[in-house]
């Protein structure tokens, strides 16, 4: 039987204290991002890194997401998500570019909560940085149809998925 999510969950940026070198997801690009890059792009700036752990084991890493700004052609919008976005060249938008949990937590909703944390984040910034819809680069179909129960919009041919973030706080109507 799986164990069941800690109510004593946290989310934190990656920091050195982590221990990036045991994580396993199942997907090697995920993992070997977490032990190889994750720590440089955090020090440059290049992706914020959020590490969920349990507060009485705050250097186990269970999952991760990393978020990050990015532009995307107003091409590439889906037409629902049109309405919900300015008309501009390049819409500037938030990048949700990896989010993977530990290969012995899958099954416990724990994806759910990482995703909800970085839609709290996207959504919590979007007026300050000027971003009008969340990405979801997801890394295989599994992933994609995740993003897909949870509101995103796949593009067409692509493992790339979308939300105006006015959607993610119910504020507007789909």
């Amino acid at each position: 039987m799986a164990k069941r999510p800690s109510e004593d969950l946290r989310i934190v940026l990656l920091g050195d204290e982590h221990d990036r070198g045991s994580f396993a997801c199942g997907v090697e690009s995920l993992g070997h991002y977490l032990q190889t890059q994750a720590g440089q792009d955090v020090r440059r700036k290049a992706n914020a890194v959020f590490i969920l752990s349990e507060t009485g084991e705050p250097t186990r890493v269970l999952g991760y997401y990393t978020i990050c700004a990015v532009p995307i052609s107003q091409g590439d919008v889906p037409e629902m998500a049109r309405k919900h976005v300015p008309r501009y060249p390049l819409v500037n938008a938030t990048l949700i570019d990896r989010l993977a949990i530990s290969k012995d937590r899958h099954g416990q909703r724990l994806g759910a909560i990482l995703l909800a944390d970085a839609l709290q984040r996207a959504f919590g910034t979007a007026k300050t940085v000027g971003s009008s819809m969340v990405i979801a680069d997801a890394v295989d179909e599994a992933a994609a149809s995740f993003y897909a129960a949870h509101g995103f919009v796949r593009l067409p041919d692509s493992l790339r998925l979308v939300l105006p973030t006015r959607l993610v706080d119910g504020s507007a109507e789909r």
